[in-house]
This record gives C-alpha cells, sequence and structure tokens, in this order.
C-alpha cells in the first residue's frame, strides 16, 4: 500500500531578486503516478504560496502529501548549540527564522546573518565558518571573510555525514560562488519553519528524519524532507529547462516507486547507520532521502553514486580486518581495498611508518606529483589537489623514446630520467613498470634528489615483486608505501595518492 497520495518537489533558489528560467524555483506535483504540473515561481513567497495551497487541499481532501525540498535541513554535528543554544535541530531553525528576512521581492539579507553569526554563535573561533560574499561587496558584511578560512575546520566540522557520501556536494558554509547552497538553506528553513509556526498546519506536518525518526512515524498528513535531484538520472525534453525536469523526474520516481511499495526504502535509515551516527543526523544534522533501489526503466541495480559509495565502503569495512594496521594506514588500505576488490590485499601492505604524514606533508605544500605512467595519472583526482600540485608524466614524449633507446632501457625508465631534476619533496607514484622504480633508486643512488614519497606498486610477473622489495629493504631513507608481490596497477596507485590528498579528511 502506497505511503502517499501525492508527491510535491521543490527546486528552491536564493536569487535576490525575481527570476525564472533556469536556476529559479521549479515545483512538480504528482497524484497519484500521474503528473498533475510542473510550474516556474519568481519568487520565495510566491513559491510558498502555492506549497501552502497544495498543503491545504490536500489535507482538505484527506490525502497524504511528500514534500521534498532540495536545500539541507540541518549543520554538522556540534554546531546546533552553538547556533541555537540547545543541540537540537529546532533551536537553529528558530534562531535562522528570527535572523533572516526575505521579502516579496526575492530580497534577502542571509550574508548579514552569516556574518552575525560568525560574530556570535561562533565567539572564540577566529573568523568563524561561514564565508564567501559577491567580490564587489568588500565592506557590507561585517564577520563574514570573502575567502574560506583555513583553519577553522580542525574545530568546527565542514560538512555533515550525508555531505560526505556526496563529494560534490557543496559545504553549507561557502555563502559565494558556483552552486552553493549555504544562503539557499538559510531563507528555505526560514519558510519552513513559518509553516511549523502556522496554527492551521503545525499539527499536520512532521519534518523527515528529525520528527519521523526517518520512517519509524509516518503518522503525520504532510511529511516533509530534504532531497538531492542529482542523484536521479534525468531524461530532458528538447525545449525543457534542466530544473524542471530534475523535479518533474524526482517526483514521478518517487511517486511510482511507492505504487510499488519501494518508496519505504527511500525514507527508511540506512543499515550502517547506527548509534551515535544516527542519534546525530536525527537530532541535528539530517539527511537526504535516497532514490529508489528499482527506477522506472530499465534493469535492476542501483543508480544512486552516493549509495554505491557507500555500500562499498561499509562492505569493506564489514569484511576486513586493519587491526593489524596503524590508524592513519587503514583508510589508505580500505582505498586499496575498494580500488582492487581484495580484501586480503592488506596482508601484502608495505610502508615506512613516516609515509603517511610525509605524503600528506608534501602534498599540502604543493609538491609535484609524478607518474610512471598515463593510467596513473588519470586515476588521480585533480579536484582533491588543492594545493598546486602539478601531475607530471613523461612516458609519451618523444624525448623520452630517444633516451630510452639511448639507455637500452624502457620509456618508463627514461622518463624517470627526464623528470629527476622534479624529484626533490615530490611524491613519486609507479602503478604499472617495475624498470620505472628500478630506475628511480638508481638515480638517488646516483645523487638524485630524495622525494618525499614513494608509492611503489608496479604489476606483473617480471621484476614487479623485485622491483618493490628492493625499495621495502632499502628504501633510500624515503618513506614510502609499497604492496608485496606480483599485484599492484595503476588503480591501486593512484587510489593511495587519492586517499592522501582527500580520503584522510574528510572520513569515508
Amino acid at each position: 500500500m502506497a505511503l502517499f497520495d501525492r508527491y510535491l518537489i521543490v527546486d528552491w533558489s536564493a536569487a535576490n531578486a525575481p527570476k525564472t528560467g533556469a536556476d529559479s524555483i521549479w515545483i512538480a506535483l504528482c497524484d497519484g503516478t500521474e503528473l498533475q504540473w510542473v510550474r516556474n515561481l519568481a519568487t520565495r513567497f510566491e513559491a510558498m504560496a502555492l506549497v501552502r495551497e497544495v498543503i491545504a487541499d490536500s489535507l482538505a481532501s484527506r490525502k497524504r502529501l511528500f514534500a521534498g525540498f532540495d536545500f539541507a535541513f540541518g549543520y554538522p554535528q556540534g554546531v546546533a548549540e552553538r547556533i541555537g543554544g540547545a543541540p537540537d535541530w529546532q533551536s537553529v531553525w528558530e534562531r535562522l527564522s528570527a535572523l533572516v528576512s526575505d521579502n516579496a521581492d526575492n530580497q534577502s539579507n542571509t550574508y548579514e546573518t552569516a556574518g552575525i553569526l560568525n560574530q556570535t554563535a561562533f565567539e572564540g573561533v577566529v573568523d568563524g565558518p561561514f564565508w564567501g560574499h559577491p567580490h564587489q561587496h568588500k565592506e557590507r558584511y561585517p564577520g563574514l571573510a570573502p575567502k574560506k578560512p583555513t583553519h577553522i575546520f580542525g574545530m568546527i566540522r565542514e560538512f555533515r555525514r550525508i555531505e560526505r557520501l556526496h563529494k560534490s556536494a557543496k559545504s553549507l558554509w561557502q555563502m559565494a560562488g558556483a552552486g552553493v547552497v549555504a544562503a539557499q538553506s538559510m531563507t528555505g528553513i526560514k519558510h519552513l519553519q513559518s509553516l511549523r509556526e502556522d496554527l492551521a498546519l503545525k499539527d499536520h506536518i512532521a519534518i523527515w528524519p528529525f520528527e519521523t525518526r526517518f520512517a519509524d512515524d509516518l503518522s503525520k498528513q504532510v511529511v516533509i524532507a530534504e532531497i538531492y535531484p542529482s542523484l536521479f538520472a534525468v531524461q530532458k525534453g528538447e525545449d525543457e529547462v534542466k530544473d524542471a525536469a530534475q523535479v518533474r523526474t524526482v517526483a514521478q520516481a518517487f511517486s511510482e516507486a511507492d505504487a510499488q511499495d519501494e518508496f519505504a526504502y527511500c525514507l527508511s535509515c540506512p543499515d550502517e547507520l547506527k548509534g551515535n551516527d544516527r542519534a546525530a543526523v536525527e537530532s541535528e544534522e539530517g539527511w537526504i532521502v535516497r532514490a529508489p533501489k528499482v527506477q522506472p526503466d530499465g534493469m535492476d541495480y542501483i543508480r544512486d553514486p552516493a549509495e554505491i559509495y557507500r555500500q562499498s565502503f561499509a562492505t569493506v569495512e564489514r569484511e576486513s580486518d586493519l587491526t593489524s594496521l596503524p590508524k592513519d594506514m587503514r583508510k589508505v588500505a580500505l582505498r586499496l581495498i575498494h580500488s582492487c576488490g581484495m580484501i586480503d590485499i592488506v596482508d601484502d601492505v608495505a610502508f615506512s611508518s613516516d609515509a603517511v604524514k610525509a605524503g600528506i606533508a608534501a602534498i599540502e605544500a604543493g609538491a609535484p606529483i609524478i607518474c610512471d605512467v598515463e593510467m596513473v595519472r588519470h586515476g588521480i583526482i585533480e579536484r582533491h589537489l588543492k594545493h598546486g600540485n602539478e601531475v607530471l608524466c613523461r612516458i609519451a614524449d618523444e624525448a623520452t623514446r630517444s633516451l630510452a633507446s639511448e639507455m637500452k632501457n624502457t620509456r618508463s625508465a627514461a622518463a624517470m630520467d627526464l623528470l629527476k631534476d622534479k624529484f626533490s619533496g615530490a611524491v613519486i607514484v609507479i602503478g604499472n613498470a617495475p624498470t620505472a622504480l628500478f630506475r628511480l633508486l638508481e638515480l638517488i643512488d646516483a645523487g638524485a634528489a630524495k622525494p618525499a614519497l614513494i608509492i611503489g606498486m608496479p604489476v606483473g610477473f617480471v621484476g614487479a615483486v623485485e622491483s618493490k622489495q628492493a625499495l621495502i629493504e632499502n628504501s633510500r631513507g624515503v618513506p614510502y608505501i609499497a604492496v608485496r608481490g606480483r599485484r599492484g596497477g595503476s588503480a591501486m596507485a593512484s587510489a593511495t595518492l587519492n586517499a592522501l590528498a582527500a580520503g584522510l579528511k574528510g572520513g569515508l
């Protein structure tokens, strides 16, 4: 039996003037599995008037309504008490509702609000976590820095648990720039709080997952939840605006999933979210409604990238035993296992005690990253390299071919010679060619500058075992991470680098 009769999907906007078309507010409504309409509203006031109309009509006709809004309903754990004075989401909603102003012309004071919160809610924290404003407004927002603070996110969490799964999600602290959501959340929470304070509506509304405990209590006639349209594969019509296609797609996907008794899955708590993590999500952070397991067309498989990512790492953590490794190596090992699908690879991981620390320090210092082959270079996620690191590979250069012929060695070995002036303080990532690792060690023996870290994972049957053993037995004083034996490869080598560049900071 379906949980709901209607599905209202809202693509919100923080525009500071009336706006229609792309990047404005779009709303879709399905009644049962039938799409009723898709509408474009110029202001938040117009949008909320339509939302209220749908809620009132649903209550009058005794239809159960699911309403999804695409902005964050909470902040990272620990922030609620600072903003609202109590460790719960209601205090944050009440404080933001009091601070944020938003008029009928779509003019809001979100930048001013961010500055006020930085100065009051985060007293003692230099600069405060909110940052970013239009570059032409340099002096207009006291307390709001134009650029991201470099120090604060060791004291205050930068991301909620759900955003650690959705790596493309923007931080709720960033107020300006492409794709930001901080102002959307401020204005959105203010307007949803007004629904909760409406005497005619409040007794009929529950906010998911805070008041419903995920899917444990869906008894209220109207359930309002946070959604993320990017989870869905959108088929856009020839002249259809992308935002319109997204709200239509989500409304239809949820309605059809509910008709197949699959919507409970979307609203339920993930199996791996337990104990303190679930308590934090339900009390202050919030969560995003999952995409249906079975989408309307095609084969039965999981399409949600965040869900694939979550289940993959949950499986790795459940099936692997990493207790023999120091804590800083455990997440590197998890990434290695994830990259190759072999739980037992952990038994072959070799490393120096200072390897993780040395690698992270080099990456954060902007050191070059030298790769033996293009497959390794292309496997490195460059958006995680936030310090201007060059990623270098010269195997395809014409000069490399000539030198390899002259040296009577492989191109990957010759490429090490051509890059030796970049060795000092670099991170060298070898995932394919044993000759590159042998040659690297020879060049260091001959007086070449030492890199900060060697990731040695060449794969194969000739030289792979021996080259890695040579590194492990005598790393020439250079920190290293290697995989013993024949196994290795470009994916494992680049996964190790990616773990150092990003994976150790934001959780899995």
